[in-house]
This record gives C-alpha cells, structure tokens and sequence, in this order.
C-alpha cells in the first residue's frame, strides 16, 4: 500500500507594485534569504511524480521465524534421500517470512478545498510548510520504529539461517553416511547377486545330479529287484549246497585224520629214506673217488695225446698206456697198461649237469645233519677250478660243483618247509697261500688282523677261524655273488706248465642248521667245498723266486693231506691235522664221522703222463681208505 504525499507548490517570488517602507524592504528580503542560508528541503519536482517509500505492510505484524523440526534421518536409498530433500526445501519455503511490500511515501498534497496562499503571504506559506515538516517528522518516527522492527526481524532471520546453516551441514553429513551405506550396500547386493546366480547355477547342476541320481536310482532299483529274485533261487541253492558242505565236513574230517596218519607214514618214510641213503653211501665207502679227464684244448692240439682207454661197459675203469723203450739196450719196444678203478669216471666229453649228478645225493646229506666234504685234486691245468667253479663266464651249462650244489641246498630247504623244516645258512670262503689264510671276502684286509684256526671250546672238536667274515645267506643270488667276489681275490699266477695256476687252497664252506618245530630235532653240519692248488714237479714247472716256495708249500700241504688220509685208512691213534692248516681246518669233514668225496682231475696230453699217473696211484690209495661209518649230528 502506497500513500502520496501532498505536492508542494514553490513560493511565489513576485514582488509587490504597492510601495514598501524601507524597513519593511529590507524585513523581507531578509526572509527572502533566510531560506538560502538554512538546509532547504528536499522537494519533489512535479514532473517527476510523487516520491515513492517501498515499506512492507505486515512489518508491524511480522513474527520471528522459527524453523521447523527436521526428521530423524534413516537409512534409506538415494530415490527416498532425494524425495525427503524436495520436501524439507518446500517445507522451508512454507514457512519463510512472507514477502515485504514496498511503502511509498509522497508529500502530502494540497487539499482541494484549500485556498492558494497569495505570493506575498510569506507567512502564511511558512506556517504551510511547518505543517509539513511537523508531518514528515511522524512519518520519519513511524519509519525508524518500522526499521528498528526490521533490524530486529533481520537479526531473527539471520539466527534462523545459521541455524538451518547448521541441519544443512548436519543433512549433509548424513547424507554422505547414507551414500556410503548405500554403497556399501549396493556392493552387498552386487555380492548377494553373484552368490545368487551361483547359487541358482549351483541348484541346476543339483537338480541335474539329482535327476540322474534318480535314474540311476531307478536303474538300481530293477537291478535289486533281480538281484532279490536270484537270490531267491541261490537261497534254494545254497540250503542245497549247506547240506552238501555238511556231508563233505565229515569227509573233510574223515581226510584230515588220513593225511595226517600219512603224514606219520611219510615222516617215517622219509626217516627211512635217509637211513637207507646213508647206507647205501656208506656201502659205497665213506671217502669215494671220482675221476675225470679233461678235453684237450684247441690250443693244445697241436701236442700229442696221451694213450688213455675207457672201458664201454664199466664207466669205473681207465686205462694208462706207456710205450717205453726195451731197458736191455734192442731197438723194440713195448707198451705198459695202467689199470685204475674209482666210483666213477667221466671222459673229456662229460658235461658239468651228469657230474654233479653223481654227487648230489651226497650234497643232500648236508641237509640231514652229516658233514660232507668235497675236494678236487689233481696237478696245475688239469681243470680242478672249473670242476668246482667253472668257468669266469657262468652259465646254466657250465656251472661247477660250488654253484650247483648251492642250488639243490636252497631248492630242496625250500620243499623241506612244507615238512615243518627251517634252515639257517651262513658261509664264509678263504685261502691258504703259503700256509697262510686270507678272507677271500674282504676287498682290503687288514694287516693287522691275523687269521688263526681255532677249537670253539674245548670240549667241542668244531674250529674256526678268527677275524674270518662268515655271512648268513637267504638266497642262491647272495652266494653267488660271494662266489664272483672270492674269484676276483684269489691268487693265481703264471708258471711253465699253466698260464693261470691256482697258487693256494680255496675252502668255500656252508654251515646249515635245520630246525623242525614239530617233531622237535635240529640239525647241524658244513658243507665244505675244496678246490686244491695244482701238485706239480719243480724239474717240470721251473719255478724261482716266489713261485718255487709256493710250489714248495703246495707240495708240502698235499703232501699232509695224504698222510692224514692214510692214518684215517690205517685207524691209528695219532691223526697228524696240525701238519698243515689245510688239515686242520678240514679235521671235522675228513675224520670218521664225515663223508668225503674226491675229485681226481688229470690231462689228455701225453707230457702230462707222469703226473697224471702220480694222480692216480694216490687216488687210488685214497679209494681203499675206510674211515668208518659216518653219523648225523642230530639233537
């Protein structure tokens, strides 16, 4: 609402015709300058229009703004944030202040009844312009109580914006908390999405796994219901099959008593067996001879053969022939046949298998508690090593003595335990060089260790040898590679007569100790297993130096073996073991209560004529020996 103030006319500043006193004059022109020397009001022009003051209406009545309560704020999503925010702005805008209108104040004009003042009513004007001034300064008072209210609305309105200054940091504050739940929780729902889908990924292949469970169950299902009806005709058979199986218990039972009367009858039998075997060995002679000739090699046959005859129909007898000149001084000359008869006599053509068959019953002995002894005799070249060994590259044809007896010792311990047998092996193999023992299982022996044969007490007659290696043994692999190891620490060396002579005594010796838990016996005996050095002449080897003592010593210990073989013939009351440690080694396995076997091993070539003959007579004084009936050493 606008209230115009009157307009104010300009005073006239015409001046009277009629004459003035001067007094008068100079009163007036000092009212005419009195309003030149004072502030002269401000006055509207008329050509302007009436001076307009823009004063709100409703300022008396204007109350203090008071900001509405905020809601709590929730956690909500960014839709609902932005909604609750549209509302508290319309909120606000409800109840801001309403707006201000404008007051214009104007001078107050002339009323239309009132009479213009003539040019010289000064006075009368001043008295006017008094009136306006006494109702411009109301007006001044009525503004500066309408400013002062504005002030104080201002200053209210101001407390209101710092305040809503203040929720509006506080919304803002949340409203960052609610984004960053909001995406935290967006993140969660990316994730519980992701689960989801792998869960419903999951949940097909299970609906999958499930179906095909299902058919299979199904499928299970037909099988089981065969299977109940099979079943039902096994039931039928097998009530069939349990009246059967209770007849076939008693015959069971019935055969079970039978097999073990058998079983008596065969332990018998087998008890048996051994006494005749022993028997018929004893009947053969506790020391038995086997002759064999060896083939003439194809570097040998060049030389000239000897005269050496078998007979077809004995395969015990050989023949020697000699021509020798006439000793009565004629140019005719004449033969000399030398007749030998052994256990056995193998031509050069014998393999090394129809050898060993000969001795393997004796071998067998060895298992049923007897000390069995076998040596090969016989001078250097003659084949006594490969007789006993065979030769450095072994094979199922050529094996000797050593490695084939080992084989049917391990084979028939093996049929045994089915009898209630257990067996023990342990074997140890030396030399004697120089009537000197060297453990031929030792790469490096110590010098240091001596090697002496001795009683294991003195109420006991078995000997052995200290610091030797005995090693126990499981199987025919372990002894043979024992075999290979001594072979490769024996002494040999070259002389005239053979181009690698056994220069030493090689004993390989198995000791067995059989257990039978069922019949309560045990069993214990050696298996010894000799490969003699060659005898030779010294005119014949040329042996110096070194060679000649070892020919000696070889000479001298062979020689100690037939003295000791010739008192056991004679049964004297003095066996000379201690003339040599060959004898004394071997004391158990030569004596009376032993079986012995020997090798006699001589040349095809006639320049070995004369020591094969020597060979034979003393086999041949061996043959005759009786020694005396040979016992088991059983417990």
């Amino acid at each position: 609402m606008e209230t115009s103030l009157p307009k104010k006319q300009p005073p006239s500043l015409k001046m009277s015709r009629l004459p003035v006193p001067p007094n008068r004059k100079r009163q007036l022109c000092d009212e005419n300058q009195e309003p030149m020397s004072r502030k002269r009001p401000r006055t509207l022009s008329p050509e302007a229009g009436p001076s307009k003051v823009r004063v709100a209406a409703s300022i008396a009545t204007t109350r203090p703004y008071v900001a509405p309560a905020l809601p709590k704020p929730q956690v909500i999503g960014r839709q609902s944030v932005a909604v609750m925010h549209s509302r508290n702005r319309a909120n606000l805008s409800a109840t801001a202040a309403p707006a201000i209108p404008r007051v214009t104040v104007s001078a107050p004009a002339q009323t239309a009844g009132a009479k213009k003042r003539a040019a010289w009513d000064l006075k009368g004007q001043i008295n006017d312009m008094r009136d306006q001034v006494t109702s411009y300064k109301g007006k001044v008072q009525s503004l500066s109580g309408e400013n002062a209210r504005l002030a104080s609305t201002n200053e209210q309105l101001a407390k209101q914006v710092a305040t809503l200054s203040n929720c509006n940091t506080d919304l803002s504050q949340q409203l960052r908390t609610v984004e960053s739940k909001l995406e935290s929780l967006e993140r969660e729902a990316q994730r519980l999405t992701g689960l989801c889908q792998r869960q419903e990924k999951e949940l097909a292949n299970e609906k999958h796994a499930v179906q095909e469970l299902q058919e299979t169950s199904h499928n299970i299902t037909e099988q089981l219901n065969h299977k109940e009806q099979k079943l039902i005709c096994l039931e039928g058979e097998h009530s069939t099959l349990k009246a059967l199986a209770t007849d076939q218990s008693a015959q069971i039972s019935s055969l079970t008593r039978t097999v073990e009367e058998r079983d008596t009858q065969v332990y018998a039998l087998e008890t048996e067996r051994r006494r005749l075997h022993n028997t018929v060995q004893e009947l053969k002679g506790n020391i038995r001879v086997f002759c064999r000739v060896r083939p003439i090699l194809p570097s040998e046959k060049a030389l000239p053969a000897g005269n050496i005859t078998f007979c077809p129909n004995d395969e015990k007898a050989i023949v020697l022939t000699k021509v020798e000149e006439s000793h009565i001084g004629r140019d005719r000359s004449q033969s000399v046949k030398y007749d030998f008869n052994f256990d056995c006599v193998f031509p050069p053509t014998t393999g090394q298998a129809p050898v060993f068959e000969e001795i393997s019953l004796l071998v067998q002995s060895a298992l049923d508690g007897y000390q069995v002894c076998i040596f090969a005799y016989g001078q250097t070249g003659s084949g006594k090593t490969y007789t006993m060994e065979g030769p450095d590259d072994l094979s199922a044809e050529t094996m000797g003595v050593i490695p084939r007896a080992i084989q049917q010792i391990f084979s028939s311990a093996e049929e045994l335990k089915k009898k209630g047998w257990q067996y023990k092996f342990t074997a140890s193999f030396l030399e004697i060089y120089n009537e000197t023992i060297k453990d031929l299982l030792v790469n490096r022996p110590d010098k240091k260790h001596e090697y002496e044969i001795r009683k294991v007490n003195i109420t006991s007659n078995e000997v052995y040898v200290t610091n030797l290696h005995y090693v126990e043994v499981s199987s025919v692999e372990e002894v043979h590679d024992l075999l290979h190891a001594a072979k490769t620490h024996r002494a040999v060396a070259k002389t005239a007569l053979n181009d690698r002579s056994s220069r030493s005594h090689s004993v390989f010796q198995l000791k067995i100790e059989g257990e039978n838990k069922l019949r309560d016996v045990h069993t214990s005996s050696v298996l010894s297993l000799i490969d003699l050095a060659g005898s030779e002449r010294l005119d014949r080897s040329l042996s110096t130096g070194d060679r000649l003592k070892e020919t000696q010593s070889i000479n001298t210990s062979l020689s100690a073996l037939g003295m000791v073989i010739a008192s056991l013939c004679n049964k004297e009351s003095h066996i000379p073991y201690r003339n040599s440690k060959l004898t004394y080694l071997l004391q158990n396995s030569l004596g009376g209560n032993s079986k012995v076997l020997m090798f006699v091993n001589i040349s095809a070539l006639d320049e070995n004529f004369a020591e094969s003959l020597n060979s034979l007579r003393f086999a041949s004084k061996v043959n005759e020996c009786v020694i005396g009936t040979a016992r088991a050493n059983r417990k």
